[in-house]
Formats: C-alpha cells, sequence, structure tokens
C-alpha cells in the first residue's frame, strides 16, 4: 500500500472547476484566468474536489441560472 488516493481530481494542478450555466456541463479553468461566457464559478462550499464525491453528484442534477440561483435540472435536460 503506498497512501496515495485512488480519487480521481476533478480538476489537475494549478486549475479549478466550473459549471455551465443553465446545464450540469463543467470545465476546469487555470487559477489565473476568469470562467468562459456561459461557464460560472461553482457556490462557495459547493465545489466538486474528486469525480464521484458529494458535490459532484449533486451538480448532475443541479445548475445554477442567469442571477445565481440553484435550480433543479429539467427531466432529460
Amino acid at each position: 500500500m503506498t497512501g496515495c488516493s485512488v480519487e480521481e481530481a476533478t480538476c489537475g494542478g494549478g486549475e479549478y472547476p466550473v459549471m455551465s450555466i443553465g446545464g450540469t456541463g463543467s470545465a476546469c479553468v487555470p487559477n489565473d484566468e476568469e470562467p468562459p461566457k456561459g461557464y460560472t464559478r461553482y457556490p462557495e462550499g459547493k465545489v466538486p474536489e474528486h469525480v464521484g464525491d458529494e458535490w459532484d453528484t449533486y451538480w448532475q442534477t443541479h445548475t445554477v441560472d442567469e442571477d445565481g440561483k440553484i435550480v433543479e435540472v429539467p427531466q432529460g435536460g
């Protein structure tokens, strides 16, 4: 046993995750850049850190709207 984590990080070093506004898409952005058009930062305290963690799972069924309000994603959307 090596003690290394088997969890896959959401983004690589020097990057942070962003989510698409109105959808469940996500991307990784370099720390020194702002999110691209159509994307926003995850709400504070609700940022997924590893694939399959609590927030990664949550954001598969939720998103933020144009006003920054957390909403459920419509079925089939």
